[in-house]
């Protein structure tokens, strides 16, 4: 099975919910912050009519990097669960199938492989509590991307009060 292919259904699997984007690309393409900002700006677009006007964020790859940090495929696949199956506006409020997040995400980490690097912008998923250093311009984010297997896989949820 191509690899490509089935990463790409996945992750449109993963972002089918309004807010929710997803991404996958050669690594070739350039490092994790660029392939991140570069899903940011499309979600930026898609949701301008919801952001403040005044509203600002990261406007550069450096600002993305700033606010990610490392985390293991196990996070991984819990945040990827999250981002598609929760709403970081209101949480405890269920926007899809938990289950099948939860089997579309691990899939995506397995293809990804052993030695796989996991970064986000969510610190602190604990019950009833979130807490992230913002990647776009929008009140709730999060981010989580992931290379390896010779891909990189960015699924993000924007969201507005």
């Amino acid at each position: 099975m191509n690899i490509a292919w089935e990463l790409r259904g996945l992750l449109a699997s993963l972002a089918r919910e309004e807010g929710v984007f997803g991404r996958v690309s050669p690594e070739a393409e350039g490092p994790v912050d660029e392939q991140i900002r570069s899903l940011v700006i499309e979600a930026e677009r898609d949701w301008e009519r919801c952001a403040a006007p005044e509203a600002i964020g990261p406007n550069s790859r450096a600002e993305v990097n700033e606010a990610l940090i490392e985390i293991d495929p196990k996070c991984a696949t819990d945040l990827m669960t999250y981002l598609a199956a929760d709403d970081l506006v209101f949480p405890g409020s269920p926007r899809r199938d938990r289950a099948h997040a939860r089997r579309a995400a691990a899939r995506v980490v397995e293809l990804l492989g052993y030695g796989s690097a996991w970064h986000t912008n969510i610190s602190d998923l604990s019950e009833q509590i979130c807490t992230w250093s913002s990647v776009t311009r929008h009140t709730f984010d999060g981010v989580v991307a992931g290379t390896g297997s010779g891909f990189t896989v960015v699924p993000l949820q924007v969201g507005e009060d």
